[in-house]
Parts: C-alpha cells; structure tokens; sequence
C-alpha cells in the first residue's frame, strides 16, 4: 500500500485559520476562513506542488465561520462585520489576469454582536450570535427577515446533523433543536422556539467545539481543558448510559509532575466510516473510534496549534489548519506567516472504524 499524501496548500492564508468547510459535492473543493479578513477558496485537484487558490473573498472584519450552501457554489459566511454573508454564483471561477470576478454576495441583516457560528440546513441557515442569540434564515424567501430565538448563554460551537442543531453556550448548557419545528416557526410565522432537549455538558470547563455524527445518532463535544465527550441524542436511559468522555490532547511535563492541558479545538466526522477526528492545542490531530471507544491513529505534531479540522464529503481527504493559539501565554497575537492549511489524503482503511466491516 502506498504511503498517504500530505501536502500544504499554496498559498496559505495570511492570519490565523478559524473554520474549515469542504464543498458538499466535489471532494477537492474547500473554503478556509481567515482572521486576516479574508475566505480562501481552494481546489486540491492537483495535488501537491500545484497553486491550490482559486479566489478570495474580501471582508469587513475578521471571518468566524464558513459552510457551504445546498451546492457548490453557495456558502455563506460569519464573522466579527456584525453580519452573515451569502456567497454565490462564482465560487469556483478562476481569478482573471485583466478584470474581475462578478461575486454575488447577499447579506442577512446585521446582528448586535458579532455572528461566530453557522449551519446549513436543508434550506435553513442557523447562526449563533454573542448577543445570545440563534437566528433562523428561510433561504426560500432570502427577503424575509431572520427569526431570533434568545439563548441562555453565549454561543460558543455550533453543529447540525439531518434532523438536529447542537448549540454549546457558556455555563455548560446544551440545547438542542429539532429541524422540523425550526421549519414550522416559517410557516406558522411564530418565534417561540423551544429546544427538543437541554442537557447539561458532560464537560466541567468551557466547551471549545462541537460536531455531529453522520447517521444522525449524537454528537460530541471538546473543552479547553484537554477533553472529548460522546453522547447520543436518544433519550432513553440505556442510550444516556453509552455516553462517555476521555482525556486527550496532553503532554508529560518535562518536570515529570503531572500533565500540561491543552484545548480540544476543532472535531470533525468521517462522513463515510462515522470516526472522528479531533485537533489541540498540543499540535496534534488525531483519529477515534466512537463505538470502540479508542484512538485509530495519533498524527506527527504540527509546529503551531490545530485549529480547524474537515473531512471531504467523500472522506479521502482532511484537511487540518494550522497557527499559533495562545497556549504559550503570549499577550501579542500573530498568525501571519506561521499559518498552514494541511491536506492528508488518507489510506484506504485509515479512518475505518476497528470494528466496522
């Protein structure tokens, strides 16, 4: 078997990396969002040793989040310009040597604070607010103005699966939404949404990161203090009873005494074998398996933190972001030129569960 491919994408952002989204159709188109103001829109087509960037997208502020729409040449973006931005028409064309690209940008309304995080669903687009807020976009009817539902506490991950939205707010509540009643709310015209469950975090400190798994089944969550949780959205005792959470991303002090604690930034599932990969404040990726219950395989160490992590819709390629974080204590922040977005293409069985046939 040949050894799997990794390679840098050229070039690389110009800040720090903060979402990651691969196109829904192709497995070699992906969007990196940018704290330099910017979203980078890449074909890895060619592989390594080509000029992976296809285009840029100027912002007003730093870019949050990015995620695809119901195709390829939709995404929409979220960030520190109070707004949520809808891109189309011209994702993947090729900047001109003479002239310039005709971009169709739309924009969904300014919010009071900051948008962080995003999700399409369907032809619902979520997206979380620091004001406290979830706001619900109709994409059948772009003109009508977003439904805002209160949160309990500031946003700080957000994910959907088929039927679900998972949103991770400060104070350890989790709320998670029921796709079908969010899509009433447009035809009864309501704004009462109430989540299908609350839960508590099984995480005691802040959560970091939250992602979905891709049979529809639950979801899991990351911290900043070096740890992963597994639940299952089933509310009955014996699937409550399946969940469970575990240590990772941590070092041996070189003083022997104890363990140095990284955050758990970024987790990401395989959309084919339903592993899970998971990035740190170490500078680490690695992979696990969910049922099993054990880590597939550990990645050599990054020279910066990982950031971001997104598996292909066909699961060959993840592609990891890499860029210093703040876990060294540094109070002057500089991600320009130490920023990477990596691309591993990955073997056959790699991230293959150990029990899966």
């Amino acid at each position: 078997m040949a050894p799997a491919t990794q390679y840098e994408l050229s070039p690389p952002p110009g800040d720090a990396v903060s979402s990651i989204s691969f196109a829904p159709t192709s497995g070699t188109k992906l969007l990196v969002s940018s704290w330099d103001k910017k979203v980078y829109c890449y074909d890895i087509a060619g592989g390594a040793g080509e000029t992976n960037l296809i285009n840029t997208y100027e912002h007003q502020a730093p870019v949050l989040d990015v995620c695809f729409g119901a195709d390829d040449n939709e995404a929409f973006t979220a960030g520190m310009d109070w707004a949520v931005n809808k891109w189309a028409s011209c994702i993947y064309t090729r900047p001109q040597v003479h002239g310039t690209n005709e971009i169709a940008q739309d924009r969904f309304g300014k919010r009071r604070e900051d948008s962080s995080k995003q999700a399409f669903c369907a032809a619902i687009l979520v997206s979380a607010s620091w004001d406290c807020s979830l706001n619900l976009h109709n994409l059948k009817d772009p003109s009508s103005a977003p439904i805002r539902v209160a949160l309990p506490g500031k946003p700080h991950a957000l994910a959907s699966s088929p039927t679900k939205v998972v949103v991770a707010m400060t104070g350890r509540v989790i709320n998670i939404y029921d796709l079908d009643t969010i899509a009433e709310l447009f035809v009864s015209g309501s704004t009462d949404l109430k989540p299908w469950q609350q839960r508590e975090s099984s995480l005691r400190y802040l959560t970091r990161a939250v992602a979905c798994m891709p049979n529809d089944a639950g979801y899991a969550t990351s911290s900043i203090e070096g740890r992963v949780a597994v639940e299952w959205f089933e509310d009955t005792a014996e699937s409550q009873a399946r969940k469970y959470a575990f240590k990772c991303h941590r070092q041996a002090a070189a003083d022997g005494d104890g363990d140095i604690v990284y955050p758990v930034n970024a987790l990401a599932f395989h959309p084919v074998h339903g592993t899970f990969a998971s990035g740190g404040g170490d500078g680490t990726a690695a992979l696990w398996d969910a049922e099993a219950k054990r880590r597939l395989k550990q990645y050599q160490k990054f020279p910066n933190s990982v950031a971001a992590l997104a598996f292909s819709s066909d699961g060959k390629y993840l592609a990891v972001g890499v860029c210093p974080g703040f876990e060294t204590g540094q109070e002057d922040y500089n991600g320009e030129g130490q920023t990477s977005v990596l691309i591993r293409e990955l073997g056959d069985n790699e991230a293959k569960g150990k029990g899966a046939k």
